[in-house]
């Protein structure tokens, strides 16, 4: 149900505050146990879904405390569901995300993802020391995730910053089967 309702959703009609009141009324609906569940979006609904926004669409989800706490558990959920094992058999290193404007410590919201023996394991626990540190928007981030945005680019004019060893932050992606938006 909730599939359906978002690939007819006109995002491009909607300004990010009536976007931002619909996602508000589906997690809303979801959290009074509906039966309508934003984390029940198949991946590939989200990633056109994510397509069809505009940056101040989603801007305005990163900028909304309870939005933006609901994409990032998403998108860490999901990472375990795309990880390609297989690629990651011998490597071992530990990612730390840093997500701007947020409100952890040092107003960061952070996440760390563990590759190791080939299982990926997501987590706003930070347990473990990095081996490199991203640090970039939360808009950015659900851009990049859902294939809508090159990472290499995104390097290249400093939206993405990387503390420590490059080559985990660098390889990261190769990972992961990213879905694709689809083409209307």
């Amino acid at each position: 149900m909730v599939n359906a309702f978002a690939e007819k959703l006109v995002i491009g009609n909607l300004t990010p505050e009536q976007f931002v009141q619909v996602l508000e009324t589906l997690h809303m609906l979801g959290e009074a146990g509906a039966g309508i569940e934003l984390s029940s979006l198949a991946t590939d609904v989200l990633v056109n879904v994510v397509n069809r926004c505009s940056r101040d669409h989603l801007k305005a989800i990163a900028d909304h405390p309870e939005l933006r706490a609901v994409f990032l558990d998403e998108i860490f959920r999901r990472m375990s569901e795309h990880f390609l094992s297989e690629r990651a058999r011998h490597v071992s290193f530990v990612v730390s995300w840093r997500f701007s404007e947020g409100s952890g410590e040092d107003g960061y919201d952070r996440f760390q993802t563990v590759i190791e023996d080939g299982v990926c394991v997501s987590s706003p626990e930070l347990t473990r020391t990095p081996d490199t540190t991203i640090t970039l928007s939360v808009d950015d981030f659900i851009r990049i995730a859902t294939g809508n945005a090159a990472v290499a680019a995104m390097f290249v004019t400093g939206r993405v910053k990387v503390k420590g060893e490059y080559a985990p932050a660098v390889r990261f992606s190769s990972y992961f089967d990213i879905p694709k938006p689809t083409v209307d």
